[in-house]
């Protein structure tokens, strides 16, 4: 098979490894995928792989011989060589076995041998099926591994192989693609920007033990902070209630109540040059919270007094000197004309409009749709994709209002 001659990935060299997942059969088309855009393929498999997909197509298309013994490979030193050959090295599918092995560190076969003998990038991207994602145990091993700096991509929701529906197929192969990018082709178009982001809901008390909040899971902010990061941003994480890992290199404030938020942000507005407030503020509080438990039977609960939370955006709007705001606009109807007339009214460089009711971009999903609405008056319309996509093309979108922004400074 004949490599192009051009293409975004010429003269770099990815090991794919291979687990054994029923999802092997895609990796054979991301290998086909990856040669296209002028990629140097090797390919791993452990034992299990080979019961569903067989090594010989693997090999016809790479053109290489596919290492799959442990021992077998020791002779040629390619648990040694190939991952420290590789610029990259993904493993799609991972297993829920091959996700404990390398977040334990074992090394118990050629693939897991290779990921402990690799300096460069991992890219994991992880199926299996009903609940097994939802494990404590495999969460507990997906943190720790982007604790590790491991890009771990979210398996997404749908029919799986056992018939049932869950979360858990292998993510789509553009998102793959994408992470391979940001690790082999990074962006440095942030570099010397310095941006706040906020993320997640805020929880305003109403006693000890309860409290208002809504459904925000945070994903969207913290996949801004890292897409932020690896274009060479320095970023402020200012993060409401979330179970998200803080992304290695970002630093993070942690924040629960509105007001806690609107201090954090705007006691580092000056530092900042570019604010993202993607964060789900609460609209309202308890006006006067209980420092105690009110007593289900106690309290007069047709009567709880609610005030208004400050209007973060409005403020930071209010208060800042050269800083380019954007805001997000989550509706249930009448998506962008609430939207523009948010951008307007809190004077915002940038708005990104979503439908939180569309099927698979509500809150706590994986994935986005959206509109991009710019101050002046650009509308960009973005289907549903992950949200580490998705942050990137809002920061895509960012750049011309930044160089627009240097050229007023400058004039």
């Amino acid at each position: 098979m004949e490599q192009p001659s051009a293409g975004p990935f010429v003269g770099k060299r990815i090991l794919l490894g291979v687990s054994g997942s029923i999802a092997a059969y895609k990796a054979v088309e991301l290998l086909r995928t990856l040669q296209r855009a002028g990629a140097e393929m090797s390919v791993a498999m452990t034992a299990a792989a080979t019961k569903f997909v067989a090594p010989l197509t693997f090999e016809v298309l790479s053109r290489k011989p596919v290492a799959t013994d442990l021992f077998a490979a020791r002779e040629e030193m390619l648990h040694l060589t190939l991952p420290e050959e590789a610029d990259v090295f993904v493993i799609a599918p991972a297993t829920a076995n091959t996700l404990a092995k390398l977040a334990l560190g074992l090394g118990d076969d050629l693939l897991s041998t290779m990921a402990l003998a690799a300096s460069c990038p991992l890219i994991v991207a992880p199926a299996m099926d009903g609940g097994m994602w939802d494990h404590p145990t495999v969460q507990e091993h997906v943190q720790r591994l982007r604790a590790r700096g491991v890009t771990v991509l979210e398996p997404i929701e749908g029919p799986l192989a056992s018939g049932k529906i869950g979360k858990g197929r292998l993510t789509d192969e553009p998102a793959i693609v994408a992470a391979i990018e940001a690790c082999l082709l990074p962006k440095r178009d942030l570099s010397g920007q310095r941006m706040l982001v906020s993320a997640g809901p805020t929880q305003e008390p109403i006693d000890a033990v309860r409290f208002i909040s809504n459904r925000s899971s945070g994903k969207m902010g913290y996949a801004i902070a890292q897409a932020a990061r690896d274009r060479g941003a320095e970023v402020l994480l200012v993060s409401g209630p979330a179970t998200l890992p803080v992304p290695p290199g970002v630093r993070c404030l942690h924040v629960e109540t509105a007001e806690e938020m609107t201090k954090a942000l705007t006691t580092n507005l000056r530092w900042s040059t570019i604010v993202v407030m993607a964060a789900a503020v609460a609209d309202f509080r308890a006006e006067k919270p209980s420092t105690k438990k009110i007593k289900k039977q106690d309290g007069d609960w047709k009567a709880l007094a609610l005030a208004p939370t400050e209007d973060i955006l409005l403020t930071l709007s209010r208060q800042r000197t050269r800083q380019i705001l954007v805001g997000f606009a989550a509706e249930t109807d009448a998506v962008l004309s609430h939207a523009r007339k948010k951008l307007a009214d809190k004077d915002l460089d940038l708005i990104v409009a979503n439908d939180v009711t569309a099927v698979g971009a509500g809150f706590g999903s994986d994935r986005s749709a959206a509109t991009l609405l710019g101050r002046d008056g650009t509308e960009i319309s973005l289907p549903l994709m992950p949200k580490r996509q998705m942050a990137d093309r809002i920061l895509d979108a960012l750049l011309p209002v930044i160089v627009r922004a240097a050229r007023q400074t400058a004039h």
